[in-house]
């Protein structure tokens, strides 16, 4: 199984390569592509194979299934029997969706089966994580669910309004997207004047 991250943002930012760092972490790097990559080759390159092309062009076919919030049907084991390529959009979310993944990857794959993860917005390497337990014979219903999560360091609050699945009660995120997160840094508070 080969599983494709469509990269769809205007640039290779930490937040994203951290989320491609821990896709490749689960599936492995002979199992993880990135597509449609303009900037950062080098940096996605000893994460999976890099490609300057789209996923639509590369993968629309009959054995590629899309990752697609607004797809109609669930993501199903039985989808697996003939697939061979997932395609996930690599997308930081937006709260609410704009169906991005619908506009950009999905309209353009006329051969590829879209198939929803449900009713939540997965981060990327969430996204990976289900499509392959599902990928393995576990239904989506059996995999445990967080509806979102607040991080938290002192008076700092971060909520992170995405779904996240669970291995024995944790959350699958990267230890390193939290750090990144709770760092001074990165979060800015306005200042009175």
């Amino acid at each position: 199984m080969l599983f494709v991250i469509e990269h769809l943002e205007p640039r290779l930012s930490k937040w994203v390569l951290i989320e491609y760092e821990h896709a490749s972490a689960i599936v492995g790097r002979d199992n993880l592509a990135f597509t449609n990559v303009k900037r950062g080759f080098k940096s996605l390159q000893r994460l999976g194979r890099v490609y300057r092309e789209s996923a639509t062009e590369l993968f629309d076919r009959e054995d590629a299934i899309v990752l697609d919030p607004k797809a109609e049907r669930l993501l199903e084991p039985s989808d697996f029997e003939r697939a061979r390529v997932v395609v996930v959009g690599g997308i930081l979310g937006d709260h609410p969706p704009r169906g991005r993944t619908f506009r950009l990857i999905t309209s353009k794959m006329k051969r590829a089966k879209p198939r929803s993860l449900g009713k939540c917005q997965f981060s990327i390497d969430g996204a990976i994580y289900m499509a392959l337990k599902v990928a393995s014979g576990v239904r989506l219903s059996e995999i445990p669910v967080a509806s979102s999560l607040t991080l938290k360091c002192g008076d700092l609050e971060i909520r992170l309004p995405f779904c996240y699945p669970l291995v024995n009660g944790r959350p699958v995120i990267s230890p390193k997207l939290i750090d990144y997160l709770l760092r001074t840094d990165v979060v800015q508070a306005g200042t009175e004047d």
